[in-house]
């Protein structure tokens, strides 16, 4: 075989080995955008193919910057296979929750609903009664409660979508949380969405504690200090975790679960919600949907430290 074929077999591969990867990447981002219109409709186009999974990089040796910080896969960044996995797993999810009648739904119907025009008539009272249903409510299903959050933290994969511009622009965010008097921190977790109804938040912690609703505060320095919407009161409700200094090395996992529809003008079964994520100053927001119903959504998470630092370990998903 004459130096001008093997020559001319080279280029040709190359330039099809180049069209399968160009074709392969045009694919993926096809793919991703069909999921961000899925997820989050209201987010504008794709700009950039990847996002990195690196939020702080390692500093080596030098103990004086933060520790290094890689967040979760999210669903968007899934390969077809992959993603059809994580949609089984999240079926999985559905189905436990149903199983575990842990579906809020007609359990505390007879408590008073606010009406599309009657805020002042919700009282002191009322609020009461729904803190105690709810206390009640937690009491009972404590059991099945716990096995659901354990199922939904062994997931790897966050189902957020990735908002490119962090914060976007119009975000009242900050205005929200200094409305209801939210901390600040090293490591910060915040909760918003546009509607009546009562989304929660829920942090797994590296301590294997859980932060929610129900245990406000952790050993390991997390609090949740603003919970909104036990009573319909706020369209632009928001909730907040933060670990004002010194959080532990390991992982955590963000939770939200739509906890209680409440029956209001423009309230319905599905709610858009916005994440913001901020460690050590390095801020991702996220977006994404949640039905009621649905199982509670491990949205995103991250590890800080290095794997050697981390004390309790997941195991990947095949």
């Amino acid at each position: 075989m004459g130096p001008f074929i093997v020559g001319g077999i080279g280029i040709a591969s190359a330039v099809f080995y180049g069209a399968y990867k160009l074709n392969k990447r045009r694919n993926l981002r096809l793919l991703r955008e069909a999921r961000r219109r899925k997820y989050a409709p209201d987010l504008p186009p794709l700009i950039n193919t990847t996002f990195s999974r690196t939020v702080i990089p390692s500093s080596g040796s030098d103990t004086s910057n933060p520790p290094p910080v890689e967040r979760t896969l999210q669903i968007e960044e899934l390969s077809e296979d992959d993603y059809d996995s994580w949609q089984e797993r999240d079926l999985e999810r559905d189905a436990n929750i149903i199983e575990l009648r842990l579906i809020l739904e007609d359990i505390i119907a007879d408590l008073p609903e606010l009406t599309d025009d009657a805020e002042e008539e919700y009282t002191e009272s009322d609020r009461i009664l729904n803190l105690e249903a709810r206390t009640n409510w937690i009491a009972e299903h404590e059991e099945n409660l716990e096995e659901h959050a354990t199922l939904v933290e062994t997931e790897m994969v966050g189902s957020g979508i990735i908002v490119e511009e962090s914060p976007p622009e119009n975000d009242d965010l900050d205005q929200r949380l200094e409305r209801e008097g939210g901390k600040t921190g090293a490591v910060q977790i915040s909760l918003a969405w546009d509607d009546y109804n009562d989304l929660d938040l829920h942090l797994f912690c590296p301590s294997g504690e859980r932060i929610y609703f129900n245990n406000k505060e952790s050993d390991c320095g997390g609090e949740l200090d603003v919970d909104m919407n036990v009573k319909p009161v706020s369209n632009n409700a928001v909730e907040n975790v933060v670990w004002p200094k010194n959080p532990p090395n390991g992982t955590y996992k963000v939770g939200v679960h739509f906890y209680k529809y409440h029956r209001k003008r423009g309230t319905k079964r599905k709610t858009k919600y916005r994440l913001r994520v901020s460690i050590f100053g390095k801020i991702q927001e996220y977006s994404g949907m949640i039905k009621y119903g649905s199982a509670i959504q491990m949205v995103t998470g991250f590890t800080i430290g290095h794997e050697s630092d981390v004390s309790k370990q997941y195991n990947e998903f095949a």
